[in-house]
């Protein structure tokens, strides 16, 4: 029994007698048996995140944040990669209990608003992403309409005229392309500045490349343009480079705004101007939500939705 408590670190042991299990421990060699551990407590310690790449600087950026609010739960955290396909995530989703998950945060792409009744299973789900509101689990979400607004604003508010916006692929659907783009034009309507198909740049992966050959196209095609917002920052360190190569000084020339505030975006040459969407916030109340509905601490048959707060981020790709 005090072996027991040692291990399982119970207050109540003293310190000279915890010690002295210790040692014997470390001189026998013994490990805990995790897995009759984990059939006597029902619980595995285990979370899964399933994310759409796992090679793209926000979704690293996120993870590492996930990691270490779920360390101060003692948890532990699988990484799973969907590659955006809905027929992945639904693998996520169904395999977790097998994969003996306490419970998953699932960042949605390919499933929509009419697959709600999917999540529906029987342990905790917490989901990211813009594709499914008001669904039957716990919802992280960011403001991309507002944001978006916000980053378009203040390449207004630095004497950009004609500005290109460079997004995802158009598909109809509600995703965070979409949402970004709606704010965008929102900025423009507000300040009377005109919006042409000329101005939007649609990428079928949000990559560097992508962002590169856009600029490459819109100077081969004459686009006149004095400022350049991207759905994400990996596109705009790709605009960036594009710029350099044709010549044309950033920010003087055309000034460039991102979206995710990732690690390098400090260290682009010239730094490139992000919006903050708040992963640190998205991490910690996605594990929160979580560890609220393993535990029983949430009330049953509830769900939250929660939407994060942004921030603009200026530095000298956007400079006066």
């Amino acid at each position: 029994m005090t072996v027991s408590h040692v291990i399982n670190e119970h207050r109540h042991v003293k310190e000279s007698t915890r010690a002295k299990v210790l040692a014997t421990i470390d001189d026998l060699g013994y490990r805990v048996n995790v897995a009759a551990r984990n059939l006597r407590t029902g619980r595995t310690d285990t979370i899964g995140f399933a994310v759409p790449e796992v090679d793209r600087p926000y979704w690293g950026q996120l993870g590492a944040a996930i990691v270490a609010a779920s360390e101060r739960h003692g948890l532990r955290v699988v990484i799973e990669q969907t590659g955006r396909r809905r027929d992945e995530e639904l693998n996520a989703l169904s395999m977790s209990r097998n994969r003996l998950y306490d419970g998953l945060i699932l960042s949605t792409v390919g499933l929509g608003p009419a697959d709600g009744d999917l999540l529906k299973v029987d342990y905790p789900v917490v989901i990211l992403g813009e594709r499914i509101f008001g669904g039957p689990v716990d919802h992280v979400a960011m403001p991309n309409v507002a944001a978006a607004r916000a980053a378009t604003e203040h390449l207004i508010q630095r004497g950009c005229r004609r500005i290109v916006i460079v997004e995802g692929s158009f598909t109809g659907e509600v995703d965070v392309s979409s949402l970004r783009l709606e704010g965008y034009r929102q900025a423009l309507r507000q300040a009377k500045l005109p919006f042409s198909s000329d101005l939007l740049v649609n990428c079928d992966v949000l990559s560097m490349r992508a962002g590169a050959d856009a600029v490459r196209g819109l100077m081969s095609r004459g686009v006149d343009f004095d400022g350049v917002f991207c759905v994400t920052d990996t596109t705009a360190i790709g605009v960036l480079r594009g710029l350099a190569d044709l010549g044309v000084d950033v920010p003087r020339q055309v000034k460039v705004i991102g979206f995710d505030d990732v690690a390098e975006a400090a260290f682009t040459v010239p730094s490139l101007s992000s919006v903050d969407p708040g992963i640190q916030e998205i991490a910690e109340k996605a594990v929160d939500l979580l560890v609220g509905r393993i535990s029983g601490r949430l009330p049953a048959g509830t769900h939250e939705e929660f939407v994060t707060d942004y921030k603009i981020v200026a530095r000298e790709s956007t400079a006066a």
